[in-house]
């Protein structure tokens, strides 16, 4: 019985987007090395920066489309290293609060990579940062439509 072997094809755009994709998460993942933090250590606050303090942990979660699993571990990592602390509100609501440690990293460390990031869109006009957020807005949905469409099992 001889077996067929679908012969899968990867346009020259999907290279080219899957590699600009990666380097884009190694620049983060490089800024949260420099910084001493893991990478979801350094999403969850960049996210308090978003959201302000006093946000909840299931905010950071659905925000930055980390598990709320891996949220908790880093808040906890976070909070043994005194950087924040958690204050209990509404039912299972955990606000998060930045200690004066946890303050001042954020104005050494977090609020430069903030900075650096808008120089970026600075560097391009208002029509290319508009064009550029609807095609990855667009990318983004029909790549979910398409994922839906799938049947895996």
């Amino acid at each position: 019985m001889e077996s067929k072997q679908k012969t899968l094809y990867m346009s020259r755009q999907l290279i080219e987007f899957n590699h600009i994709y990666k380097e884009f998460n190694d620049v983060y993942r490089e800024a949260a090395t420099k910084v001493g933090l893991s990478l979801s250590g350094f999403d969850i606050l960049y996210a308090i920066c978003e959201m302000g303090d006093g946000c909840l942990q299931r905010d950071i979660s659905q925000m930055c489309c980390i598990p709320k699993q891996t949220v908790n571990s880093s808040i906890r990592k976070l909070e043994q290293d005194r950087y924040l602390i958690l204050e209990k509100g509404k039912g299972r609501d955990m606000h998060i609060h930045l200690t004066e440690k946890g303050q001042k990293l954020m104005e050494e460390k977090i609020y430069p990579v903030i900075e650096a990031e808008n120089q970026a869109f600075s560097g391009m006009s208002k029509e290319e940062c508009k064009k550029m957020l609807e095609l990855y807005e667009k990318y983004n949905m029909e790549l979910k439509a398409n994922i839906q469409k799938l049947q895996m099992s």
